[in-house]
């Protein structure tokens, strides 16, 4: 493997971090959750990220749950348009300064993004629950990959 360039710790480190995408998707879809894909990518987001996973999937749970609350709650009483949408982003990351989630503000305004434009006919509601669901399950596989399955620190 030396001779690829492929250290043991980068095969196993894959290795775990494709297992832990595949069982994620798997749950997601045995949920019949409609974009179940958001389940693996938050797995890997938490996986791969050079921040802390535990710090990392709080900033991301969080700021979903928040993203998503404000994004239904404003499309319950607004239209999307560039407008609603400039100010739903703009709330978000006031509320997430006023709450002290600074880290999760990004989490919030990409969520809150979906929720407002990519609701397809389905009810805000209904997209913000799914979404936080979704999201909610790839960082809990994450996070349990992370406990169980270590991987050895390079040499």
């Amino acid at each position: 493997m030396r001779k690829l360039g492929l250290s043991r710790e980068v095969v196993i480190h894959s290795v775990r971090t494709a297992v832990a995408a595949v069982i994620s998707m798997l749950l997601a879809r045995g949920l019949k959750l409609p974009e179940f894909y958001w389940a693996p990518l938050s797995t890997i987001v938490i996986l791969l990220s050079t921040i802390n996973p535990t710090a990392l999937a709080w900033q991301r749970f969080v700021g979903t749950a928040l993203g998503a609350a404000l994004g239904a709650l404003i499309a319950s009483f607004f239209q999307p348009s560039w407008m609603v949408y400039g100010a739903g982003i703009f709330v978000c990351g006031i509320v997430s300064a006023l709450l002290r989630l600074h880290a999760a503000y990004r989490f919030a305004g990409i969520t809150l993004t979906i929720v407002l434009l990519a609701a397809n006919g389905r009810t805000p509601w209904s997209v913000a629950a799914h979404r936080f669901v979704e999201v909610s399950l790839g960082i809990a596989v994450a996070l349990l990959t992370t406990l169980v399955w270590r991987v050895p620190k390079a040499k």
